[in-house]
């Protein structure tokens, strides 16, 4: 073995070796239980940010942890396509060559986004190689695929048969850059600083106004009524006059309903149902017109008259002028309060009135609810189910088509004689009048609708494929909380109404990665941090073992020093891996010949381990996982086992060598989910080791007993050297056996060792310690509030600190 290890060549060799061999490979001939990650696929333009690298770690580990013991192992790669951030993306290098999708048309169009596909799109895959990630990646998939179209528009045609999917002008979030309505999941809320104008509504025929507030005064060019709640009672005798829309002199009438706030501004409502959801839905309960005066660009529209082509801004401004020149402009003052946003281009969304496809939610929801309030989807961790379950609760029908040109092309045709035709397949003839003279839908399906087929699309859906058969169900999803309603709720409720059954029994929602200030990561932020810039100067396997031990919590601040603590963690394994190979003689077999304290221990502690990954894999508590591993690696293994039978490597004793041997084995294979190249390599370098370490049996319970003996020697070895480390007192060795003094002589050096601390300010600094611990589990509220392993580690120091005094002997 070299004497350091490099990491960059090691992880790109067995990166290479792995894929090249089809170790990653799943076989739906395999006559074994099945390990499916059913995880929502990555944008096709987009690259490895923190938060895909965390996710990627978790399903790795998972998915190398099954595989080691025995499962048949799936982790699907592949991309969805990403409607707007592509088009966005090759739109803007059209406007660099002075074009445009408009003057290119479609067809060509569609044809330069594959080519910018072919050339710049996938990117990703490459960079979850370089994380280490064992996908199955010769099952690479594309949501624009062929087979994969096809299964969505197959969905689009069963939804419609069902008499679930509906054409209709309603309010949708209409991005004015985007050119294109988004859902609601879609949509960022801002916190801004606008103008709050109260505006005076003049009465009709009697004397007075209403007075109503209002931070889009450039809307009420499209007011049609005044709401208020019937409950109000300065209103009350109010209801079914007539008011007169300022600046427009448009009559309307005020209207009570019970959605109305008292308490909210002035307790009216301007109602305006061509640009705002409440008023929308206020509108058509009561029957009132439904006008728009803005346009798909953002910008006043014809409606809007002298007003017509000017911002929101622009006609403001005109608005309040005229306002107060007529006596009608009551107050105008600052006011915070959230819009929203586009995700992708950050520019205000308009809720705009526009015909679109919808999907009505309620009969796809319930059996989607039920599923997690009986347990068969479990949410980790548990209010995340909540979370998911008030959504669904109150879902709202879905708008399923998007205003452009590249994605999933709805598959209905428009005939002259007013039918409309639902297919797979463009039809020849129209089925009613039998003309030939048809027309597509121009829009196209939202890229979640085709997202949402994921777990089993890829596997052949509608075909009922030997893949379908093999590994669906699935077992786990893992992503991020804002992903839960936009593929998470979508894929359950697809799984079980196409395929009959859910598409995973389990949902990680990992943790969001804040920068180490606390902020959200964000490139324009300038608080980004690439996860392939870790890589290069760390390695793959520091930064997946860094990633592991921050993820303990919702909301984690990224820490170079867990990655730096994964970096030293995999140099300490290689050199204690190399004390070990370079002292076997030749011939030397791994196998369990404890013979001494230590390596009884040692076995004891390994199989203890075992036991507590097991436990923190099986919770998916990755945090815990990796300060199993620390410990076993750096505390027992290196720092006293390894010490300990030094002596005896170098003088070649069968039996510790044997033991060192088999100990190291099993080491390595604990430590492979989180950490596989570096455990890989070592595992390459043993005598007698057969295949590799990603294929091979994860360590069986019965592979060494427990000895709570030896382990109880061991506590108070740690003790007494924890002493002298910290004050220099030596403890009391009393009760101590010739093998157990040998252990603390070698690996602490006491033998010899003069006292040099004051045994007195020991006493007193154990005796506070005791004091403090014993006020803290005495007191109720910190016993019964705390997190149960918080208590739990108080009162193992306490013990700790008990032991500790009495070993002084005073």
């Amino acid at each position: 073995m070299d004497t350091r290890y490099e990491a960059a060549g090691v992880e790109r060799r067995w990166q290479e070796y792995w894929e090249a061999e089809g170790l990653f490979d799943a076989d739906p001939d395999a006559d074994r239980p099945t390990y499916v990650i059913a995880v929502p696929p990555p944008n096709v333009t987009g690259a490895l940010h923190m938060g895909h690298a965390l996710n990627g770690t978790i399903q790795d580990v998972l998915v190398r942890w099954h595989r080691m013991r025995g499962y048949n192992a799936l982790w699907q790669p592949g991309y969805d396509h990403a409607g707007i951030a592509t088009q966005n993306v090759v739109e803007k290098e059209l406007n660099k060559q002075g074009t445009s999708r408009h003057e290119l048309g479609r067809e060509a169009f569609v044809e330069r986004v594959w080519a910018w596909l072919e050339e710049y799109g996938g990117i990703i895959m490459g960079q979850y190689r370089r994380l280490g990630a064992s996908l199955d990646y010769r099952r690479e998939r594309f949501t624009m695929d062929e087979a994969y179209s096809r299964a969505v528009l197959q969905f689009f045609v069963h939804l419609h048969e069902k008499g679930w999917l509906y054409r209709d002008n309603r309010i949708v979030n209409w991005c004015p850059r985007c050119e294109t309505a988004i859902s609601d999941l879609e949509v960022v809320h801002e916190t801004v600083v606008d103008h709050l104008t109260s505006i005076r509504y003049p009465l009709v025929g009697r004397e007075g106004a209403i007075t109503i507030a209002t931070v889009r005064p450039a809307t009420m060019l499209g007011d049609v009524a005044v709401a208020v709640n019937p409950g109000d009672e300065r209103y009350r005798d109010l209801v079914g006059a007539r008011v007169r829309v300022p600046v427009v002199d448009r009559e309307v009438d005020v209207i009570a309903d019970d959605r109305i706030e008292v308490d909210f501004g002035t307790g009216a409502l301007k109602v305006t149902p061509g640009h705002d959801q409440l008023d929308f839905e206020i509108g058509r309960d009561h029957e009132l017109p439904e006008l728009t005066v803005i346009g798909l660009d953002g910008r006043m529209n014809d409606d809007a008259g002298e007003f017509a082509g000017l911002t929101q801004e622009e006609t403001e401004q005109r608005l309040v002028r005229l306002l107060d020149e007529q006596g009608l402009l009551e107050s105008r003052e600052p006011y915070e309060h959230s819009v929203g946003t586009c995700e992708r281009c950050l520019s205000r969304i308009e809720p705009l009135l526009s015909v679109q496809w919808f999907c009505d939610m309620e009969d796809l929801a319930r059996p989607a609810i039920e599923v997690v309030e009986n347990g068969r989807v479990r949410f980790h961790p548990e209010q995340q189910g909540v979370v998911y379950l008030t959504w669904m609760r109150s879902i709202r029908p879905w708008c399923v088509s998007r205003q452009l040109w590249w994605g999933h092309r709805i598959p209905v045709w428009y005939c002259g004689c007013g039918a409309t035709l639902v297919a797979t397949t463009a039809p020849q003839s129209c089925a009613e009048c039998g003309g030939g003279d048809l027309r597509q839908d121009e829009d196209v399906l939202d890229t979640w609708f085709s997202s949402a087929l994921w777990p089993f699309a890829t596997l052949g859906w509608p075909d009922k494929t030997e893949d379908l058969a093999s590994f669906y169900p699935g077992n786990v999803n893992s992503t991020a909380r804002e992903i839960i309603f936009l593929w998470v709720a979508r894929m359950i409720m697809a799984g079980l109404e196409l395929v009959d059954d859910v598409p995973f029994e389990d949902v990680i929602i990992h943790s969001t990665v804040l920068a180490p200030d606390g902020r959200r990561m964000s490139k324009s932020l300038g608080t980004g941090i690439d996860p392939l810039g870790v890589i290069d100067e760390h390695g793959a396997d520091a930064t997946r073992y860094g990633l592991c031990k921050m993820s303990s919590t919702q909301d984690v601040r990224f820490s170079y020093g867990f990655i730096e603590e994964g970096r030293k963690l995999a140099n300490k394994l290689w050199n204690v891996s190399r004390l070990i190979v370079g002292s076997l003689p030749e011939g030397t077999a791994a196998e369990a010949r404890p013979a001494t304290l230590e390596e009884r221990w040692i076995l004891s502690r390994i199989a203890a381990a075992r036991a507590e990954v097991d436990d923190a894999l099986a919770r998916f508590d990755f945090a815990a996982l990796a300060q199993v591993l620390y410990r076993l690696t750096f505390d027992d293994f290196c720092d006293w086992y390894a010490e300990a039978i030094k002596p005896r490597l170098h003088e070649s004793d069968p039996n510790t060598c044997a033991t060192a041997l088999y100990a190291l084995e099993r080491l390595l294979s604990l430590l492979h989910p989180v950490m596989p190249h570096v455990t890989e390599e070592v595992w390459h370098h043993l005598p007698d080791h057969e295949g590799t370490l990603i294929r091979a049996a994860w360590p069986d319970a019965g592979g060494a007993d427990r000895d709570e003996p030896a382990e109880d020697v061991f506590v108070r070895l740690r003790e007494i050297a924890t002493t002298y480390r910290r004050s220099g007192v030596v403890a009391s060795l009393d009760g101590l056996d010739d093998d157990a003094r040998r252990v603390l002589a070698t690996v602490v050096r006491l033998d010899g060792a003069t006292p040099t601390g004051d045994v007195d300010a020991e006493l007193e600094r154990l005796d506070a310690e005791i004091a403090r611990a014993e006020q803290m589990l005495g007191n109720e509220k910190f016993v019964d509030r705390a997190p149960e392993e918080v208590v739990g580690a108080e009162r193992e120091k306490l013990e700790r600190y008990r032991r500790e005094r009495d070993a002084l002997g005073r």
